[in-house]
């Protein structure tokens, strides 16, 4: 009888084991920055729609004139807030309006997006963004 009581047991650490293989790969692939094309930097300039300054990731949306004069939003994905702290960059460093200018790693698709690092992101006069902490 104590060999068949073993058996759910062995059968829970089976299933368990599974979740936590096949899991395992999604958390990976969540921190990859295979989509955004570090090789071929970009510069867009436009309108801030929006800035999310929320975990895991901060979004920035970006309205930026296309061809044709059409507006297109470049919808942008930065680091935790805690790393963009780091570097000088607040929940208020950005409100909508606020006219930038930003060097991008661009989607390897072509659609309008990709990622940014707050030293890469300045005001239409020059100024950055991220102001970094004095030591």
């Amino acid at each position: 009888m104590k060999q068949l009581s073993a058996l759910p047991a062995a059968l829970a650490g089976a299933v368990v084991a599974g979740v936590l293989a096949a899991t395992s790969g999604i958390a990976s692939a969540h921190h990859s920055f295979a989509m955004f094309d570090a090789m071929h930097p970009k510069e867009i300039s436009g309108t801030v729609k929006e800035f999310r300054f929320v975990s895991p990731h901060t979004i920035l949306i970006v309205t930026v004139k296309g061809e044709g004069g059409v507006d297109k939003d470049w919808i942008l994905e930065g680091g935790a807030p805690g790393l963009l702290m780091r570097e000088g960059m607040t929940s208020k460093s950005l409100k909508p309006g606020d006219e930038i200018t930003v060097t991008i790693n661009p989607l390897h698709s072509g659609a309008e997006g990709g990622s940014y690092q707050p030293a890469q992101v300045r005001f239409k006069d020059g100024r950055p963004v991220a102001a970094p902490k004095e030591d």
